[in-house]
């Protein structure tokens, strides 16, 4: 791949948390079970890359409300990577840090800025964050930001996969974020 191309890759970030119908349940609190990323290389115009990182949770468990939501179960989270591994990874194989991000929201990002504060675990992503939802909202002329079904919706795309798992979101995201470029309404970086 040539400098030029590289430098216009573009990872986009969906995470899935531990999550509950109300509250937490007491001492728990919502951690990252699920961290999905897909690389847009925007000069191509095309999603090179789909990833999914199990994450194991330290603090809370998967609620069958979670489970039903997501898809994802203990079971499956148990065999993940502790969060602290899974932001080395995401620096060491997908250059988060160096590398532009966008997510749907700032959901994710504040996710996780707030664990990584908890378990002192350093930052994966650099300051390159692209609010998608944002940006997709000014370009179409909205008042309310949409989710991102409804976004697809918009966008006359079809939503693959399972909404709410992490690595379906994070592809469906990308091809907003494509959409959005062809219209010139992605921000240069």
């Amino acid at each position: 791949m040539n400098s030029a191309s590289s430098e216009r890759l573009l990872n986009v970030v969906d995470v899935e948390a531990t999550c509950w119908p109300g509250s937490p349940p007491p001492g728990a609190v919502s951690e990252i079970i699920e961290i999905g990323l897909t690389v847009v290389d925007l000069s191509t115009a095309e999603r090179v890359e789909r990833h999914r990182i199990l994450v194991r949770p330290a603090r809370s468990v998967v609620s069958g409300f979670c489970t039903e939501l997501t898809g994802l179960t203990q079971d499956e989270v148990d065999g993940g990577l502790p969060f602290g591994e899974a932001c080395r990874l995401l620096a060491a194989e997908h250059a988060s840090g160096a590398r532009p991000w966008a997510s749907w929201g700032d959901y994710d990002r504040h996710q996780f800025t707030r664990q990584c504060g908890a378990t002192r675990t350093p930052y994966p992503f650099g300051r390159r964050h692209t609010n998608a939802k944002a940006v997709f909202t000014e370009v179409h002329g909205l008042r309310k930001r949409p989710g991102m079904a409804q976004a697809l919706g918009l966008a006359g795309l079809p939503l693959e996969g399972r909404h709410h798992r992490g690595e379906d979101d994070a592809w469906n995201i990308a091809a907003l974020v494509l959409h959005l470029a062809g219209r010139d309404g992605w921000p240069a970086e």
